[in-house]
């Protein structure tokens, strides 16, 4: 992280009250817009994107994790389904 490049931050203007947006100033907009897109492409420059075993490794921790829990949650309504319809018969309730 310590060869990182730090560029600093640019601090534009606050808009002025009553004026501001794309129609109060169109000649600008295009600067605007190439400067935003020249600092996102700088951005993503410095993203550390994870290898593919990586990626691999924690997609498959997802699909088990998510059908462990999907069959806990199935047990716990297989249990609790049968618990209410034991109550509603013991109370003689129709169901």
């Amino acid at each position: 992280m310590d060869n990182v490049d730090k560029a600093p931050l640019k601090v534009r203007e606050a808009t002025p009250p009553g004026g501001g947006g794309l129609l109060s100033k169109p000649q600008g907009w295009w600067t605007r817009l190439t400067d935003f897109l020249g600092e996102v492409r700088a951005e993503m420059k410095r993203v550390t994107w994870p290898a593919n075993k990586e990626v691999y490794a924690t997609t498959i921790v997802v699909i088990l994790t998510s059908m462990f829990f999907g069959a806990y949650l199935w047990g716990l309504d297989l249990v609790l389904s049968g618990a209410l319809r034991w109550l509603y018969k013991l109370l003689g309730a129709t169901a």
